[in-house]
C-alpha cells in the first residue's frame, strides 16, 4: 500500500468477530456488529505541539487496537476496506 497518513492519523484493518456467540448460535451476517478490534497498518509521523515539536505516536505498525464504535472513516485503498482515525479514538492496544 502506497498510503502514509498525516500527523496523527492511523489505518486500522478491522479484526471479523466470531460467528458464533459462546452458547454456540451461529450469527447471520445482517445481525452482526462491525468489529471494534483492528490491526494498525499505517501511522502518521505524529501531531505538533506548540512549540512546533512533534508529539510521538503511542501505537505503531502491528499493534491491535480496539477502537469507538463509530470511530473513523471508512475508505477503500487497493480494494480494501480500511479505517482512517485520529489516534484518539483509539481506546487501548490489546496485548
Amino acid at each position: 500500500m502506497a498510503f502514509t497518513p498525516l500527523h496523527d492519523r492511523v489505518v486500522v484493518r478491522r479484526v471479523e468477530s466470531d460467528e458464533k456467540t459462546a452458547g454456540g448460535l451461529i450469527i447471520p451476517d445482517t445481525a452482526k456488529e462491525k468489529p471494534a478490534e483492528g490491526i494498525v497498518i499505517a501511522v502518521g509521523a505524529g501531531a505538533r505541539d506548540e512549540k512546533g515539536e512533534r508529539i510521538p505516536m503511542d501505537v505503531k505498525e502491528g499493534d491491535k487496537v480496539l477502537f469507538g464504535k463509530w470511530s473513523g472513516t471508512e475508505v477503500t485503498l487497493d480494494g480494501e476496506e480500511l479505517l482512517i482515525m485520529k489516534e484518539s479514538d483509539i481506546m487501548g492496544i490489546i496485548a
